[in-house]
């Protein structure tokens, strides 16, 4: 177990000001976590490397004036095989590089029955998930019964039968007293952070509009590809990574994040109630088709196993993981679309397309060829806009965000009137892999104040609500 303090966020996982002691939140910190106030780890069927990148720096969380360790144990529970070896193989790189490494210890049990012996053992108060979501929303149930805070990677439920089950264990962690967190790590992209604080500054952007179901208020388009290649070497996925019964359909999946992304920039803390503020309107959904030559290429394996045969149409193997989700949330019109590609062309790469419309001005996100493949964000003047108004407000919001971000600057789009770049450096711009610490700072925040806001557990439901209603509305249009 380590204490460390005054150390940059950008250089460790997870820091909070201070070091000391406090009665209230000593309380606070035993009643979550037991006398010792230590947050023990266990990892559950660890595959996808997202479980490993929460362990990629050492863990030390100091908040106020209260100190919480994080043990350097680490139990994971999990079958034998390629994925187990995958995570262990990322552990023991971090301990073993020459800048920081890591002083992780995995106490690893593999036996076939690692969940009840999970649950059984309880050697830790927190459980990390990011693996097959077939299973996920089952592990979360039986974390949460056992008294076991949940950190969970997306999606938490695939399915309408999984999302039942996933109200339960809400319901199952407030009688226990224990948590249940998604990871949405693009709530800490310095884009996203920006465009919410433009969005809200109401002499710029005005009121957010409501839009129609022709016309919606929030668009949002995300396309992907399943053949990438990481320094000349293929990513490798898993063969269930193609079956929707365990991975999800694209619109149970990369879905998460728009939604979890529309909640929290544009109703901010604000309890969004399934039953009351949402409406899915419609939604369709269509294959990614691989011929097996395709799936080679990206699993390793030589053949399609048993349980894909019966996406197996004409030798191609029909994933549906692209689909449309048109909702409405508190009478806001908002439309989705996720799509999956086997590979990008020559020179390509995932793209991304965004706008959100206010009654002064749209904001709007591209990444595209033109803009190097990193997204962009777009502040437009509305036709009924003053421009000199504008430009006084634009100004103005900018002044307050370079309190934040000094780099960033608003920059007028030669050949496009009341059209302007915020622009935000790259330097400045954290990877993705980074935001997983921020995930993990706020959820260990939560744990130790026992004060998560209604509004994280409500947001969530609602989110799964939605994905999981999209797909059945999606079987009901073929």
């Amino acid at each position: 177990m380590k204490c460390i303090s005054n150390v940059v966020i950008a250089s460790i996982f997870l820091l909070f000001a201070g070091c000391g002691s406090g009665a209230k939140k000593e309380s606070a910190v035993n009643g979550a976590l037991g006398k010792d106030g230590e947050i023990k780890l266990m990892v559950l069927a660890p595959g996808h490397f997202h479980a490993s990148l929460l362990q990629k720096n050492d863990l030390s969380l100091l908040n106020d004036s209260t100190i919480a360790l994080i043990s350097d144990s680490v139990y994971v529970y999990a079958p034998l095989g390629a994925e187990l070896e995958q995570y262990l193989a990322n552990i023991d790189q971090y301990n073993h590089r020459s800048e920081n490494p890591t002083q992780w210890k995995e106490r690893v049990y593999t036996g076939t029955d690692f969940l009840e012996k999970m649950l059984a053992d309880k050697k830790g108060n927190v459980v990390v998930l990011a693996g097959n979501n077939r299973d996920k929303t089952r592990y979360i149930f039986e974390s949460v019964k056992a008294g076991i805070h949940v950190l969970s990677d997306k999606p938490m439920a695939v399915n309408k039968e999984n999302f039942h089950l996933l109200e339960q264990a809400y319901d199952s962690a407030r009688a226990h007293h224990v948590l249940i967190y998604d990871m949405m790590t693009e709530r800490y992209d310095a884009l996203n952070i920006i465009e919410r604080k433009l969005l809200h500054h109401q002499e710029l952007f005005g009121k957010l509009e409501t839009g129609t179901s022709d016309n919606p208020a929030i668009y949002m388009e995300s396309v992907h590809h399943f053949y990438k290649e990481v320094s000349g070497n293929p990513l490798i996925r898993p063969a269930w990574y193609y079956d929707v019964e365990q991975q999800g359909e694209g619109i149970a999946d990369v879905t998460t994040h728009l939604i979890d992304l529309v909640n929290w920039k544009c109703f901010p803390e604000q309890v969004i109630n399934y039953l009351k503020d949402v409406d899915v309107v419609d939604a369709t959904h269509w294959p990614t088709e691989l011929s097996l030559a395709d799936f080679a290429r990206s699993t390793g394996m030589d053949a399609f196993p048993d349980y894909l045969g019966k996406y197996i149409k004409d030798s191609k193997l029909q994933v549906y993981a692209n689909g449309t989700i048109h909702y409405r949330v508190k009478d806001v019109n908002v439309a989705l679309k996720v799509v999956w590609n086997y590979q990008a062309p020559q020179g390509g790469g995932d793209t991304f397309t965004a706008y959100i419309k206010g009654s002064r001005a749209t904001l709007k996100t591209v990444q595209d060829k033109s803009h190097q493949f990193i997204k962009q964000l777009y502040i437009e003047k509305g036709n009924k806009t003053d421009a000199v108004a504008f430009e006084t407000a634009l100004n103005q919001a900018m002044t307050e965000i370079q309190n934040d971000y000094p780099q960033v600057s608003a920059k007028a789009v030669s050949g496009k009137e009341g059209v302007y770049l915020i622009d935000i450096p790259v330097e400045i711009r954290e990877p993705h892999e980074a935001h997983f610490g921020y995930v993990g700072k706020q959820f260990f925040n939560y744990l130790i104040g026992q004060d998560l806001p209604e509004w994280e557990n409500s947001n969530t439901l609602a989110k799964y609500f939605i994905t999981t209603t999209a797909v059945e509305k999606a079987k009901e249009n073929k």
